[in-house]
């Protein structure tokens, strides 16, 4: 039940690192204010003992931010992700296209219970179905439009019309009886605020949400006609994650001022529909997926409530604690990774002010500044080196469709030339340590659609595990994922193996490649 949601995302992620191919700095006065822990009542110690199970755990964390009683307490990025850096949310955008329409829904545009199809008289198919034209946009906020399968694969890999082929798509279920995640239908909510706003969704909250919370720097994907995805594809810092979280926990309020209404906040974040209304109480207990869904939000244990992004990605409101938990990650096991947030943060919540523990205080800063994720070993070139440095090798028929790969070592750095679907690229690698560029080779996450010529901003290393095997990580550090390739060198000839990260990881078959003499 922890997955599923996003198998048809982790599909078209397939697809387009097979066929593939804005950074503002917020201004500090925007910044939400800093305590210590202890000042909010939080343990240290507590916190320490979550990085250490962090730590043992096989999460690989990018990072977190806890907010309590409206300030921050502890903040942490593992290098070489860092502050400043947006970060891909996959569904967690869901919660923002949500207060989106809340916002149209509080200015009269539109109301939950509007149908689909009055919005889009000239995309509906030729005959509307009664269920068709049934489904309202409360069915879209709460998953339950009533088509199964899930569409959100077949018509987001494809450059059709997503409005008039989610239109098209069967509704084989009455709307609103049964939930079926779907990232369609938060498309087709952007769609809606599109259509009766005259802007883009992104345009849209841009004065009504990012600006009062000093949101800048974002960006979110757009569907071939131009239209933000909605259900995925938001990009933006962790400390903008946060600022969202703590609007809700506030009711709307910020800085004195209520930005969306107390009650569209309380509607938008109870529990709405159940998603397996047979499940025993025994599995539900133990199931972040089985406590209720809401409008784009998902119900929480400990009476909670979250915006949950794939792979790990979340903004975790716990009103009865009065906090509030930003996290960025590349997880295989999206529940361990919430549990984490039980068995460790939540009992260093206390209900009162703690005494200053400076100790732990200051171990606990020194512990936030030090995180890092590991870093390929500092050791010497392997003599294959300087045999092939400058060299080009020519591969066989390959699944990357890569045509050439052309190393060059000089002093620490591995300067790597790839030849790609009639496209170079060339990408720095740092011996034993990272080494920062900008690519725009198609990472493996889904802002990169083939043919865009977007930058991305990455962290290369690379390391000689042999005499013979060179291994190399590539971090795309605006996003969950990365991709690690190791090449075997005998003679002449070349094999590489290439994984991609998506948990538990996706192997590319081995391309064999010869020297080009």
């Amino acid at each position: 039940m922890k997955i599923p949601r996003v198998f048809s995302v982790y599909f078209l992620f397939v697809i387009l690192i097979l066929s593939g191919s804005c950074k503002s700095s917020v201004p500090a006065s925007s910044s939400l204010p800093r305590s210590t822990p202890e000042a909010e009542g939080v343990s240290s110690a507590g916190l320490i003992t979550f990085l250490d199970s962090a730590a043992a755990d096989r999460h690989e964390f990018h990072s977190i931010m806890i907010i309590r009683h409206g300030k921050v307490v502890a903040e942490g990025w593992w290098a070489p992700y860092r502050p400043e850096l947006r970060h891909t949310l996959y569904s967690t955008s869901k919660s923002f296209t949500s207060t989106a329409v809340g916002f149209a829904v509080t200015e009269k545009l539109l109301t939950v219970d509007d149908s689909v199809v009055s919005f889009f008289p000239d995309q509906v198919p030729g005959t509307v179905s009664p269920f068709l034209a049934q489904m309202t946009v409360k069915d879209l906020l709460t998953m339950s439009a009533g088509q199964a399968p899930d569409p959100t694969g077949k018509i987001s890999s494809s450059s059709g019309e997503w409005v008039k082929d989610f239109l098209a798509t069967p509704v084989l279920k009455e709307p609103g009886t049964e939930f079926l995640y779907n990232s369609m239908a938060t498309f087709m909510l952007s769609a809606i605020v599109q259509k009766v706003t005259g802007e883009k969704l992104a345009d849209y909250l841009r004065p009504r949400l990012f600006e009062p919370l000093g949101i800048e720097g974002y960006d979110w994907e757009e569907s071939p006609e131009g239209i933000n995805a909605g259900g995925w594809g938001l990009r933006v810092r962790t400390e903008d994650m946060a600022k969202f979280g703590l609007l809700y926990l506030q009711k709307g309020m910020w800085n004195g001022r209520q930005i969306i209404p107390a009650a569209w906040v309380e509607e938008a974040t109870t529990f709405k529909i159940d998603q397996s209304p047979g499940a025993l109480p025994e599995v539900r207990a133990r199931s972040e997926w089985m406590q209720g869904y809401c409008y784009q939000f998902w119900r929480c244990r400990h009476n909670s409530y979250r915006a949950d992004g794939a792979f790990g990605q979340y903004i975790i409101v716990i009103p009865e604690k009065d906090a509030v938990v930003a996290i960025t990650c590349e997880t295989p096991d999206m529940q361990d990774e919430i549990n984490l947030v039980w068995d460790f943060i939540l009992p260093a919540l206390k209900d009162e002010s703690l005494p200053e523990d400076k100790e732990s205080h200051a171990m606990l800063k020194e512990r936030l500044a030090g995180l890092a994720l590991p870093v390929p070993a500092e050791k010497p070139d392997s003599p294959v080196a300087s045999a092939i440095s400058g060299k080009r090798f020519m591969p066989e028929e390959n699944q990357l469709n890569l045509e050439s790969f052309s190393p060059l070592f000089t002093g620490d750095t591995c300067r790597v030339e790839l030849e790609m679907n009639g496209q170079k690229y060339i990408i720095p690698f740092g011996r034993g340590r990272w080494e920062k560029s900008e690519t725009q080779l198609a990472g493996p996450n889904i802002l990169s659609r083939p043919g865009s010529l977007q930058s991305h901003k990455i962290a290369a290393a690379y390391e000689w595990r042999t005499d013979s095997t060179l291994e190399m990580i590539i971090r795309y550090i605006e996003s969950p994922h990365h991709i690690r390739i190791k090449c075997t060198f005998e003679g002449d000839t070349m094999v590489m193996n290439t994984r991609l990260s998506p948990p538990p990881g996706f192997d590319i078959p081995p391309v064999k490649a010869v020297m080009e003499k």
